[in-house]
């Protein structure tokens, strides 16, 4: 019987264990509150920085509903991923988290551009602004901040998508705590040209984070091998499971912001070795290198040699 119509070869569907996608309760709960919070700050913040004259207000109230609305996006992508692939989308709706990840990069930025110009003006022309305000409702976004961090502390430790929450939040209260400083300063100087300069800082800060965030994201939906992952190194590592004589065709990609595919060709000539191969392929690519999705083909040296993406790799 010719290798090529073996039953284990052609297609080899293991290791095929999908990352939970079901946030804990607690964290829904989590992001109930983080989120109610987060945007009765939001407003609380955006009246108080027009009545005192605060851009530095203003730009931090702007991030922090740029958070809201991450927030939202993050929590309904991973609603959406938590429901089941259908004959019309048959991965589901896991790449939502990517691209509410793209939309938020997005819209922080078009933010901080509109805070920057702002401020550049004011530099120019500046406005008086009311420091003990400034105090006052900065020293109130340290605290909702730093309780929103907290609410996601418990779970940061093994889940990537809690920790950035929880880093996202933290990074918020030091930002709030900046703003407190410079109130302070206004108050006690009276130099309101130190409040553009504050909100230029903030800005910048939040361009700093949200531009790794931004090329993430790019990389996400152009399917880019993900951060963490050498496909020289998983080639090497597959090339020398015993039986497998050649490697090609390999891709790597993100399925969603938490799970990482794989699908490989392997020329196995022995296919009394294809089931022993398939096993060991799956399980160390799981366990070395995280891939939750793996869809492996096996072939024997005949049917290697009319495979398309093997020629196509050659060229």
């Amino acid at each position: 019987m010719p290798c090529d119509h073996h039953p284990d070869d052609g297609h080899g569907h293991a290791g095929h264990r999908h990352h939970q996608h079901v946030a804990p309760e607690r964290f829904d709960r989590a992001m109930a509150i983080g989120v109610g919070l987060n945007t009765a700050f939001v407003i609380l913040e955006i009246l108080a920085g027009f009545w005192s004259g605060s851009l530095a207000l203003v730009a931090d109230a702007g991030h922090n509903a740029g958070d809201v609305v991450g927030l939202l996006l993050a929590w309904g992508a991973a609603t959406l991923a938590r429901r089941p692939p259908t004959l019309r989308y048959t991965w589901g709706f896991r790449r939502s988290t990517i691209y509410a990840a793209l939309a938020n990069a997005v819209l922080l930025v078009a933010a901080c551009g509109g805070i920057l110009w702002e401020a550049v003006h004011r530099l120019r022309e500046p406005v008086p602004v009311a420091g003990p305000w400034v105090v006052a409702v900065a020293a109130a976004g340290v605290v909702i901040n730093t309780l929103t961090a907290l609410l996601f502390v418990r779970g940061s430790h093994a889940d990537a998508n809690v920790r950035g929450a929880y880093l996202h939040m933290a990074a918020d209260a030091a930002i709030s705590a900046g703003v407190v400083v410079a109130g302070i300063v206004i108050a006690f100087t009276g130099l309101s040209v130190i409040d553009p300069l504050v909100g230029i800082a903030i800005t910048l800060a939040i361009l700093a984070g949200t531009w790794g965030l931004l090329r993430e994201s790019i990389d996400l939906a152009l399917d880019a091998v993900p951060r963490g992952i050498d496909p020289a190194a998983v080639t090497e590592h597959l090339a020398a499971i015993p039986g497998v004589s050649e490697v090609h065709d390999l891709h790597v990609w993100n399925a969603s912001t938490s799970e990482i595919s794989l699908t490989v060709h392997l020329v196995v000539p022995d296919w009394s070795a294809h089931e022993r191969v398939l096993a060991v392929a799956a399980e160390n690519l799981r366990s070395r290198f995280g891939v939750a999705h793996t869809t492996i083909q096996l072939e024997c040296e005949a049917a290697c040699l009319g495979c398309p993406q093997r020629s196509a790799a050659s060229l």
